[in-house]
């Protein structure tokens, strides 16, 4: 018998299927259904399910007490919305609220991006404290506020998770010499004249033993002289920043911390016929032959 020729080694068919329909072409492979929507009791307890811990996270941008409380909670907020935006994505709706639904995910999705954007400005101190970061937050908050009140509105969904308001952004400054803490230790014969030739204000507080003795506002580019400070031996510590926040006394923008590394010591010292006394004078910006070194002090170890 003849030795077939010119034949390739292979075979083609259909696995699990007769040899006609291999002969035959076979069929077109059937697109996969389409997933079933959920009825609006199964899609009310999925969103009523993130309900509270998405108002919580969002709701937990205000009132942190200090930078690292702040970045946490921003940080916090980030992966709450993001999660919720996976799983509500993953969703098929009931029909009536499809484009409801598509708004509302997008509207977390949105917010959380801008969040992982404002941690940075956190981490980097351009944004100090709760109100700068819902300021900076204000379009992402108000769109997602709106998709949330319109898929409620559209069924009685649970999707109202914004509970908060950005104010507008401002530039509060305290008048050159203000005391933002006064101690009633200022009788003494010394002084201490601060100049702040920086960019930005700043709030110098001294603190004598774990106390704070007081905490005055120089403005940039300006000096302020505090007299009547007692003997003793004092720590200086100073915050620069943009915008004071004079209920939560800080910089809500551009804050920095510093300390000086070396105590200054006043002393009146009597004699005879004189007394003498020490008279300081610092300066919160670089100054060519300056002798007092500054160090940077983590916001937590500030004295607030």
């Amino acid at each position: 018998m003849p030795t077939p020729e010119g034949g390739e080694p292979r075979v083609s068919g259909v696995a699990g299927g007769t040899g006609d329909a291999g002969l035959n072409g076979g069929s077109t492979p059937s697109s996969s259904p389409s997933a079933v929507a959920l009825t609006p009791e199964a899609y009310k307890a999925e969103l009523d399910s993130r309900h509270k811990s998405l108002t919580a996270a969002i709701s937990g941008l205000t009132g942190a007490r200090g930078v690292k409380a702040l970045d946490q909670r921003v940080t916090k907020a980030e992966e709450t919305l993001s999660g919720a935006a996976d799983a509500l994505g993953a969703l098929t709706p009931p029909d009536a609220v499809r484009a409801q639904h598509d708004a509302y995910v997008a509207g977390l999705r949105d917010f959380a991006t801008e969040l992982g954007s404002t941690e940075g400005k956190v981490g980097a101190r351009d944004l100090c404290t709760s109100s700068a970061v819902l300021i900076d937050l204000d379009d992402k908050l108000a769109a997602l506020d709106e998709a949330g009140e319109a898929l409620q509105s559209a069924g009685d969904y649970p999707a109202d998770i914004v509970d908060v308001k950005a104010g507008r952004k401002q530039t509060r400054r305290l008048s050159n010499g203000s005391f933002v803490r006064k101690g009633s230790a200022l009788n003494g014969r010394s002084s201490l004249e601060i100049d702040n030739g920086a960019s930005r204000d700043a709030v110098v507080t001294v603190v004598r033993g774990g106390s704070k003795a007081f905490s005055v506002y120089v403005r940039k580019k300006a000096k302020f002289k505090v007299r009547g400070v007692r003997d003793g031996s004092y720590k200086i510590f100073f915050t620069h920043g943009v915008d004071w926040d004079g209920k939560s006394k800080a910089f809500t923008r551009e804050c920095s911390f510093e300390r000086f590394q070396k105590a200054v010591t006043f002393k009146t010292t009597f004699t005879a016929t004189q007394i003498r006394w020490h008279d300081w004078r610092v300066t919160l910006h670089a100054i060519s032959g300056g002798n007092a070194r500054t160090a940077p002090v983590d916001p937590e170890d500030f004295p607030g």
